[in-house]
């Protein structure tokens, strides 16, 4: 069956010319029926041909497809496989976290691509302007839905999908690697039987054998890499021999270059033929092509790595190469499971732990494991592919169930049902106890506990519900009419929705508001940054023996309390950044906590914004900015400057030029005097008439007044640049008068009273603050002599 015969005018759209067995089969339900379907198939057998089918249904239909991948660094790739589409007129927009959302393109596209947790985001915010488009899906699939068994991600695609079919209800496309419970999800989806489709073992494209290898565990885990490298190597010779090849998965990014090197010397000490050093063409290509000098060395012998640190050129290279035969034994993470289709005849699984930056050490999950054995198998090439876990004798049997029975894919739901329900609440669509009960009708854990109803405690479903409800107010997240027991959020739940917070994070940010608010605490950056480092996001984060020297090091000087040997990591993390110098120690998982920091930072400060005022939110807001761009305090304002990096704002900042005003007021000839280039002295110029400038006009201010006596005088705060929402805030001796919101458009009169009180001076300061610019403060000062 040609392609080009069942859709002659999307031929163009697919990689191939001829459907196999198993996309024949599906085809009739995918492009014959509307209904939703749902299709598990063995791993490389061709289900990505499905998810375009029911695309193409959608577009000549004139509709709108979004496709779910399951990772982030997946979407990358289906934006550039999905040229084809591109090239027949139909466009494809990518939204993630990553990269700047616009609207309009989202709106006009043809074809969405996004991960769940984006998904869940814009669908929480779907009522508004900028996430509207999300309400205008014909089709929506879902690649390898088996990760609703995921820990974490698992319930973020449950209630995701949930919550889309309740607000576009579109046509759903589920597809998953094979799976014993395919009808569950059936269920959950309402695929008829005639549109779930469980290709089994006899689909796959080349038989699989699967194993479990294991080692002898040391006391040095350094050493076990080692031993456990030297076992995959046993394990992929005959085949690497025999002309096959061999991918090798590993735990870490780091660890698929030093296994690649590793490897390359053992290979060459056992005398494998293998490599292409004499091949001058091949040679001078990868030469000229490759940046990495590993890299660049390795591939001469055979010997590569993958894994998303590489530039998009270097991991194309790598993927092309392999699939040409130059390397044979390719080193990567788990991300290469998840995409490319690249197939080897023999697929070792080195590493079943994985250290997770936010974690600790976990074990690889199930899903990960048959994923990556799939890969086993060159179509074309082998009639049967190897793969083989390799692990300490302690969990082979745990290994060998999951070989040999599968994994039944569960909901993860029950572990945050608090924070989901929380969100629903907040949406808005849930309004009540009964509306609860329907909302999880609609989830894949109601459809699991009707199947498994002990292990699901399902009987007491309703006493649960209640008592998360119960929670949910008691800690402030949600209020419930004692009359009609209608439920809705409050500020409090209200923003831990929306910027997608754990609870017990949000009712920590909560009671620092309150102590700032209420208790009249003066909120510091190190309130800031200890109110991140213990979040729960991060508690599973561990310290390694190795980091806690320079733990100790970078927080030497600053009070931890009893913060855990974790939270003093995050703490250094966030420290060094902010000064600019995280310690190389700390750098393996600096990039991770810092990401994951300024997103916390950033929701913390819309916290303190609502709940504590601008003054407290701008001050988070400049904690945010000197992690972001390691400078140091008097810098951090010109950050908010378009054209001023780090070390532009610390160059001008030695200059005396702190705020956009000073730029203002120094002109294009002071910047060039400052060391800037004519050009950029007049971008940064520019930039600093596009944010707000404060003037300060006293009028007849008093410079006296008698004892017993007062007056109200007139301060003028004057905004002279661009306007924006600002706190104005008068203290006399350091004690707060007055405080007040404002948007600040020209200028704005300031009452401030002055009173002959015991003290012999009276010194009366003015401040305007920005709560969503990283500007310092701005403030002015009188003193006034009590006679």
């Amino acid at each position: 069956m040609e392609v080009a015969e069942v859709l002659p005018e999307f031929a163009d759209a697919f990689a191939f010319e001829e459907f196999n067995r198993m996309q024949r089969e599906a085809l009739p339900g995918l492009l014959e029926s509307n209904e939703n379907v749902v299709a598990s198939a063995p791993t490389a057998s061709g289900k990505t041909a499905l998810a375009e089918l029911a695309i193409c249904k959608a577009l000549a239909n004139g509709g709108t497809a979004l496709f779910i991948a399951p990772l982030r660094a997946l979407t990358n790739e289906k934006e550039d496989d999905w040229d084809r589409f591109e090239s027949l007129d139909y466009s494809v927009y990518v939204v993630t976290g990553e990269r700047d959302l616009n609207p309009r393109r989202a709106r006009r596209a043809d074809i969405l691509v996004m991960t769940p947790e984006k998904l869940d985001s814009a669908t929480r915010k779907h009522e508004s302007r900028r996430y509207d488009f999300v309400t205008d899906i014909d089709v929506c699939v879902i690649d390898e839905v088996h990760l609703l068994d995921a820990d974490r991600r698992g319930s973020v695609l449950e209630v995701t999908v949930s919550r889309l079919r309740r607000l576009c209800d579109p046509r759903v496309v589920a597809l998953s690697a094979t799976m014993p419970n395919v009808d569950d999800v059936a269920a959950w989806l309402d695929a008829p039987a005639e549109t779930t489709f469980e290709f089994g073992d006899d689909y796959r494209p080349v038989d699989l054998n699967a194993g479990v290898k294991t080692y002898t565990h040391g006391e040095n885990s350094f050493a076990d890499k080692y031993r456990r490298l030297y076992r995959a190597i046993d394990l992929a010779e005959p085949h690497l021999r025999d002309d096959g090849q061999a991918l090798v998965f590993v735990s870490s990014r780091q660890d698929t270059v030093q296994a690649a090197k590793k490897a390359r010397d053992e290979i060459a000490e056992r005398d494998v033929p293998m490599g292409v050093r004499g091949d001058i063409e091949f040679h001078d290509e990868s030469k000229a092509a490759l940046d990495n000098d590993t890299l660049r060395n390795s591939v001469l012998d055979g010997v590569a790595f993958h894994h998303a640190g590489l530039s998009k050129t270097e991991r194309d290279l790598v993927e092309q190469w392999f699939k040409e035969g130059h390397i044979e034994l390719l080193f990567s993470t788990s991300t290469l499971a998840w995409g490319v289709n690249m197939p080897a005849r023999c697929v070792v699984i080195r590493d079943t732990k994985i250290h997770d930056p936010l974690e600790g050490e976990v074990d690889m999950s199930p899903l990960d494991v048959l994923q990556m054995l799939g890969r086993a198998g060159r179509p074309g090439y082998d009639d049967v592919g190897y793969g083989w876990v390799v692990c300490d004798g302690s969990d082979a049997d745990k290994y060998r169930r999951l070989l040999r029975d599968g994994k039944e894919i569960e909901s993860r739901l029950a572990e945050t049902l608090e924070t989901h329900l929380n969100a629903e609440i907040a949406m808005g669509t849930i309004t009540s106890l009964e509306e609860v009960m329907d909302w999880l009708e609609t989830t894949f854990y109601y459809v699991r506990g009707q199947s498994k109803p002990e292990e699901y405690d399902f009987p007491n479903l309703r006493g649960r519900v209640r008592d998360c409800l119960e929670e949910l107010v008691e800690r402030g997240f949600v209020e419930m009419d004692a009359d009609d027991l209608s439920i809705e959020a409050t500020p409090r739940g209200v923003l831990a929705s929306k910027y997608y917070l754990r609870l017990e994070t949000a009712a920590t940010f909560a009671e620092l508001c309150d102590r700032v608010s209420e208790d009249g605490a003066v909120l510091e950056a190190d309130d800031v940054l200890e109110a991140v480092a213990t979040a729960e996001e991060f508690d599973s984060v561990s310290a390694r023996q190795s980091e806690r020297d320079a733990i100790s090091a970078t927080l030497v000087g600053h009070e931890t309390g009893d913060l855990e040997a974790g939270q003093r990591k995050v703490l250094a993390i966030l420290r060094g950044a902010a000064n600019g110098s995280t310690p190389t120690e700390l750098a393996s998982d600096a990039w991770v906590i810092r990401r994951n920091a300024t997103r916390l930072i950033s929701a913390l400060g819309a916290f303190l914004d609502r709940l504590a005022g601008p003054h407290a939110a701008n001050l988070a807001k400049r904690v945010e900015a000197r992690i972001e761009n390691g400078v140091a305090e008097d810098a951090v304002g010109l950050t908010a400057i378009d054209q001023v990096g780090p070390g532009r704002a610390s160059k001008l900042a030695s200059e005396g030029l702190t705020t956009p005003g000073d730029i203002v007021e120094e002109g294009i000839g002071g910047l060039v005097d400052a060391g800037l280039t004519e050009g950029v002295a007049e971008s940064v110029y520019e930039g600093a008439q596009s944010l707000p400038s404060i003037e300060f006009d006293w009028g007849q201010f008093p410079e006296t007044v008698a004892t017993g006596e007062n007056e109200v005088c007139d301060v003028t705060v004057r905004n002279v640049g661009e306007p924006a929402r600002a706190g104005v805030r008068v203290t006399v001796n350091g004690v707060e008068m007055t405080s007040t919101k404002t948007y600040l458009r020209g200028e704005e009169t300031v009452p401030v009273g002055v009173f002959g009180a015991d003290a012999e001076e009276l010194e009366f300061t003015v401040t305007v603050t920005f709560p969503e610019e990283s500007l310092l403060p701005l403030e002015s000062t009188r003193t006034v002599d009590v006679v």
